[in-house]
């Protein structure tokens, strides 16, 4: 019997395999996306300051850190309601930091599903890494 003649007998479709090539395609595909994400946040961000400062003289002698609250997330937000161009900056560099830890949490997921005990620990290892030098 054929996997079809097996799929229209059971009224089931096949479920489709998860091995480690569609786990690596699946991976890239995250990394990718989370780069391009984070690239057009930042460049839409550069647009924007530059459109908004662009009747302003530079000056080159003293030094303006960003604001303190585009240092803590939670601040975050109310600037990026008001559509506040450093925070779109931001949020861009925030998607880039993210982008890797994303990939080691869908590499936990994804191991775990494959029931690879080896590779699933040290993911969870290196997630734990991430996290705590990131909160450090």
């Amino acid at each position: 019997m054929t996997e079809q003649q097996k799929t229209t007998a059971t009224g089931a479709s096949p479920t489709p395999t998860f091995d480690d090539h569609r786990l690596e395609m699946l991976m890239g595909r995250l990394l990718q996306t989370g780069v391009l994400l984070a690239s057009v946040t930042v460049l839409i961000g550069g647009v924007l300051f530059l459109i908004a400062r662009a009747n302003q003289p530079a000056n080159y002698r003293t030094f303006s850190a960003e604001s303190a609250n585009l240092r803590h997330p939670s601040h975050l937000l109310p600037l990026l309601a008001a559509g506040d161009p450093t925070a779109i900056i931001q949020l861009g560099i925030l998607l880039l930091i993210a982008t890797p830890i994303a990939r080691v949490l869908f590499g936990v997921i994804g191991f775990a599903i494959e029931r690879d005990r080896l590779y699933t620990a040290v993911s969870i290892a290196v997630l734990t890494i991430l996290i705590i030098s990131l909160f450090r």
